[in-house]
């Protein structure tokens, strides 16, 4: 405090008078200069969820409407094949090893070429890489329906895994491409949602197809006529899911700026930072591998029920996954990227334990909704995280080692899940996938919640686009 006694000041009529017009002055210069004074606990009250919600999806690019339409219509195809193909295979005779074989030559496949894919969405584009991916596995589909045998089989699993991995690369920057700041975390769940959303369509869909082929063909809807039947349909399906792909208005001369070797470059001058991001992707495969390809085969023989029924809670579980991933880009804007991560999957861990070993069809059921929600619904949030973290150019690097450590644990454990439901049943599979779910979730907490290396709030390396890439209309000639 002052140790002179306050004075009393008179104010006279001249004095308020300047004193006024002082004031005036300020309000005009910071109308001026646009100051952003809107209080901070005034906002949130006038933008509803559902409103911020709407405004999001109202600022996606046209280029990226026409990709979820496609999106749509190919998830519903899949939807289909995800469901049907396992019992396509054992309709023909052979046992549960061999699916295993499958999915190792499909995964392994997309492992192995992820890097020179991550370079090739680079040079022809993003949309010409939709096309051939897309393309690719409806005729694989087409040629393992038209010639069913083992090495057909084993031969379009390897053109699947180059397929998948081709698309699944170009997604991520070409989304990060065509969204700006604020919707992007909304486009890559929209993304995510509406095609399982779509699946869901299609599986429920696909439970039916069997039976009605099998009357129509007068077999029964378990034989291999009746699978191949309702999976020649979604062929059509990946064929028209390409229309809007092809309106996509692609911008060439940006792609052709990205330096061949900058990925490279930048991945050895960041190995920590790489590192961090793709190993917990490496561990969720390894455990995912051991179990999620064989869901259908583990509802028939451990709970005894028919393909219709399996196609029909494939499709509740992809719808409620769905809605999940729609509400999780909400509780990320809100909580954070990587708080939601850790919550939703750890969550998740205590419902894939119930699923694996309740002995009861309600609470397997159950357990396998809910943890099919929280496990998946902050995967899209996750991807947007680490093409945050990454300049432009190297994104496609970053994809593209997303998806080797995703294909890693799909290309090696469904074989060894294959030997063990043979000779020990599904026991020792979850306890696998248990073990390696703990292991990537402590990662995320440790990583990045924790130790904070990564920020999401303060992208490295990044300046965000305030507005979505502006994009030139080109042929798709040779």
């Amino acid at each position: 405090m002052s140790p002179f006694p306050p004075r009393e000041i008179a104010i006279t009529p001249h004095a308020m008078k300047a004193w006024r017009q002082r004031k005036t002055y300020s309000k005009g210069l910071s109308r001026e200069i646009e100051v952003d004074k809107t209080p901070l606990d005034v906002e949130p009250q006038k933008a509803s969820f559902v409103k911020t919600y709407l405004e999001r999806i109202a600022a996606f690019s046209p280029n990226a409407r026409k990709y979820l339409i496609g999106a749509i219509i190919y998830g519903s195809a899949m939807g289909v094949y995800q469901l049907l193909f396992n019992f396509y295979v054992l309709s023909l005779g052979y046992n549960e090893a061999v699916l295993g074989n499958l999915v190792t030559a499909r995964s392994a496949t997309s492992l192995i070429v992820a890097l020179p894919m991550g370079y090739l969405a680079n040079r022809i584009g993003h949309k010409r890489a939709f096309i051939i991916g897309h393309s690719g596995i409806g005729v694989a589909i087409l040629m393992m329906v038209l010639y069913p045998s083992v090495p057909i089989f084993l031969v379009m699993s390897i053109v699947i895994g180059l397929a998948q991995s081709l698309t699944a690369i170009a997604m991520g920057p070409f989304l990060m491409e065509n969204s700006g700041e604020k919707e992007r975390t909304y486009l890559f769940s929209f993304s995510s949602g509406l095609t399982m959303t779509a699946s869901s369509i299609g599986q429920w869909v696909g439970g039916y197809l069997p039976t009605w082929a099998g009357v129509r063909l007068a077999v029964s809807a378990t034989s291999a006529a009746a699978y191949a039947w309702a999976l020649g349909i979604i062929v059509l399906g990946i064929a028209v899911s390409l229309i809007p792909i092809f309106m996509i208005r692609q911008n060439r001369a940006k792609d052709n700026k990205l330096a061949a070797f900058a990925p490279i470059n930048y991945m050895r001058k960041n190995p920590g930072k790489m590192s961090k991001l793709i190993l917990p992707i490496l561990f969720t495969s390894i455990g995912a591998g051991m179990i999620m390809p064989f869901m259908n085969v583990f509802f028939r023989n451990v709970h005894n029920l028919s393909d219709a029924s399996i196609g029909v809670l494939f499709a509740w579980g992809s719808l409620a996954m769905g809605i999940g991933l729609l509400l999780a880009p909400a509780l990320a804007e809100k909580y954070g990227k990587i708080q939601v991560v850790v919550a939703t999957q750890g969550l998740s861990i205590p419902f894939l334990a119930l699923l694996g070993f309740a002995p009861w069809f309600g609470v397997a059921a159950v357990a396998y909704y809910i943890r099919l929600v929280l496990m998946n619904m902050s995967t899209p949030v996750y991807t947007t995280f680490t093409m945050e973290q990454v300049e432009p150019e190297s994104r496609a690097m970053v994809a593209s080692l997303s998806s080797m450590a995703h294909n890693f644990g799909w290309a090696f454990s469904p074989t060894l899940s294959g030997y063990f439901q043979v000779n020990y049943g599904f026991a020792p599979p979850f306890l696998f996938t248990i073990f390696f779910y703990v292991a990537s979730v402590a990662m995320y907490y440790f990583w990045f919640w924790k130790g904070r290396s990564l920020p999401s709030a303060a992208p490295l390396g990044l300046k965000a686009n305030p507005e979505p890439a502006d994009c030139e209309d080109e042929a798709l000639g040779a």
